[in-house]
């Protein structure tokens, strides 16, 4: 998400406010991720033989983690998507819809039936709930750093923006506990956790999502992007940012 007014600052808010936009961008990011990476460590424990068991251990493997890399293809498309329309309709409404897609794609994966069941259909499925992972991560990531930013008092935008970046380690170390304490107590070769196993870290992210979307829903639009929404007529503002700052996205993307 672009902002036409970037040099703006929030008028001053009450620590109370601060603290909680503090807490649901950093609470945002670590549900988003905690969703995105245990699909990686589903991709390599148990995916080749639900999802791909006619291919064998190694090719299964390989299209296991072809699935996994849909979403990095993905996430560009969904930053543009909502960047866009982050800038159009707010930063709250379009995080709060990435929130949720990422949270039904997470545990509709985990509903899956697998390949012996519905043959290829389930891998088909499988590949679409990831894309639309990588969608939601995708305008996410910006965004909630610009929401911050974006309430930071004046001199703090770059501690206020640090705050959505403690999402994704938090987010590594809850998929990887969660995936060991299931494997432990399942064994992650046994046929329980093959089953239905690996199904309860996806399944019980729509309690994180649930949480989150309370936070969420509790903090108002940016004043900045109030401002800037009266006083715009873009109608594409990726189209505006791409004229007026060619060299800073060129540098960011490629960074």
């Amino acid at each position: 998400m672009s902002s036409t007014s970037s040099l703006a600052y929030s008028p001053p808010h009450s620590r109370k406010t601060l603290r909680k936009v503090a807490f649901a961008s950093a609470a945002g990011t670590t549900i988003e991720f905690y969703d995105f990476f245990i699909y990686g460590t589903a991709a390599a424990l148990v995916f080749p033989v639900v999802f791909f068991p006619a291919l064998g251990a190694a090719a299964g493997s390989v299209a296991s983690f072809g699935t996994f890399a849909v979403a990095f293809i993905a996430r560009p498309v969904g930053a543009i998507i909502f960047g866009h329309y982050g800038d159009r309709i707010g930063r709250k409404k379009t995080l709060i819809t990435t929130l949720l897609m990422m949270g039904t794609a997470t545990v509709m994966i985990g509903l899956i039936p697998d390949a012996g069941t519905i043959g290829i259909a389930a891998p088909i499925l499988l590949v679409v709930l990831r894309f639309i992972q990588g969608l939601a991560v995708g305008g996410e990531w910006a965004g909630a750093t610009l929401l911050t930013a974006e309430y930071a008092p004046q001199g703090k935008r770059g501690l206020f923006g640090s705050f959505p970046q403690l999402g994704p380690s938090v987010a590594f170390a809850l998929a990887s506990g969660t995936f060991l304490v299931t494997s432990l107590t399942l064994g992650d070769k046994s046929e329980a956790f093959i089953t239905i196993g690996w199904r309860v870290p996806f399944i019980l992210s729509a309690v994180l999502v649930l949480v989150g979307f309370w936070v969420r829903t509790s903090i108002e639009e940016t004043p900045v992007f109030r401002d800037a929404n009266r006083n715009t007529n873009a109608k594409l503002p990726i189209v505006e940012s791409i004229k007026g700052q060619p060299k800073e996205i060129l540098l960011a993307g490629g960074y």
